[in-house]
């Protein structure tokens, strides 16, 4: 027999016996030990971000939040309204992240932004000027008309975004209107051995009073997707600029699509909503700087509302204080947005409104 090929059997022969002297040395179970181990590792929970003891959540139209760079824009009136220059953006952003800063929303649905960039530049001021750590979620709206779209920025607790859209029985209803600028944010909290869930939608309707039967179809849609979640007893929460002509109060069957959005429509009591702008006293509900209107709502389940849900409702405030600069509201504003003197230009053509809730023990 040739030498190499004795030489490699004999190799073949020690290293087989290396392995079976290894394996007989090997402590009884180490096996099962090692598939414990792995199995272990596979099962493992990942905690939710630890539960804030208060729950902030706030909704601001940020009126046409557009940054100076028109490249990117297509329709005339995105670039009509976007801002001059370089230096008039900046103003903007700084001054809405200074007002953001005072009232520390633990989540902000805002409206009438232009796209991720924009909100990326407002969180980085947050950070940079404030110490304030926000993350933005925002996926492209359609509404080619205006450009505007809607985001979240929020300090903890995201676990899922998404959009929705009617299914083909809905669309050939005409029952139901496309919500081309809303956002659906899912997230979550630890208390103790508990995950408190809540799913937001945010959304931009239709605005003026004469698009009052396309709103009206917008809310049934709005309400529609989130009525299984509401009748299932979880945590939902609707907000926005709704646009809606009726103030509290005035909610009518047929109206401008509160009643419909609020579940008042269908005949199942546990699908509801409450208008938590009911709450705030009445001379303190308007939303609007120039209109003495009440466009910007936050709705919630009951389960946010009697605690069931982990979080219960405390306080809901309209924070005019931080939309307003100088003397007094600009009854001019829309035509001095960029030209009215920086320490008597207010930021918005709405006031952010705040809605508070409790961590329940």
């Amino acid at each position: 027999m040739p030498t190499t090929k004795l030489t490699s059997q004999l190799r073949s022969m020690c290293a087989k016996a290396m392995l079976l002297a290894l394996l007989a040395l090997a402590p009884a179970g180490a096996g099962v030990a090692q598939d414990a181990a792995t199995s272990k590792a596979a099962t493992k929970e990942w905690r939710a971000d630890k539960a804030p003891s208060q729950l902030t959540i706030a909704t601001w139209n940020l009126e046409w939040f557009f940054d100076d760079f028109k490249a990117n824009n297509r329709s005339d009136v995105a670039k009509e309204q976007s801002a001059p220059n370089r230096a008039e953006w900046d103003w903007r952003v700084g001054n809405f992240a200074a007002a953001i800063a005072k009232f520390e929303p633990t989540i902000l649905a805002v409206q009438e932004i232009e796209d991720r960039g924009v909100m990326q530049n407002l969180t980085k001021v947050l950070k940079e000027q404030f110490n304030l750590s926000y993350r933005v979620a925002f996926i492209d709206g359609f509404d080619s008309g205006t450009e505007q779209d809607v985001a979240v920025i929020f300090r903890s607790g995201l676990v899922e975004l998404a959009r929705r859209e009617q299914n083909n029985s809905m669309f050939e209803s005409k029952e139901f209107y496309n919500l081309s600028k809303h956002l659906i944010t899912r997230f979550e909290w630890q208390n103790g051995d508990n995950v408190i869930p809540l799913t937001l939608l945010n959304m931009h309707l239709r605005a003026t009073a004469d698009a009052a039967e396309l709103r009206q179809k917008q809310t049934k849609l709005a309400h529609e997707w989130m009525r299984k979640a509401i009748m299932r007893g979880e945590n939902v929460i609707i907000l926005g600029d709704l646009n809606v002509e009726e103030s509290v109060g005035e909610i009518q069957a047929g109206g401008d699509g509160m009643h419909t959005l609020l579940g008042l429509d269908t005949p199942e009591p546990n699908d509801n909503l409450v208008d938590l702008l009911e709450r705030a006293p009445a001379e303190k509900r308007r939303t609007h700087l120039i209109l003495d209107k009440q466009f910007d709502r936050i709705l919630a389940s009951p389960t946010l509302v009697d605690g069931k849900g982990g979080y219960k409702f405390k306080q809901i405030e309209v924070l005019s204080q931080w939309n307003i600069r100088g003397t007094g509201p600009d009854a001019d504003h829309w035509d001095t947005r960029y030209t009215k003197d920086y320490a008597e230009r207010d930021l918005s053509d709405h006031h952010p409104v705040m809605a508070t809730f409790e961590l329940v023990p």
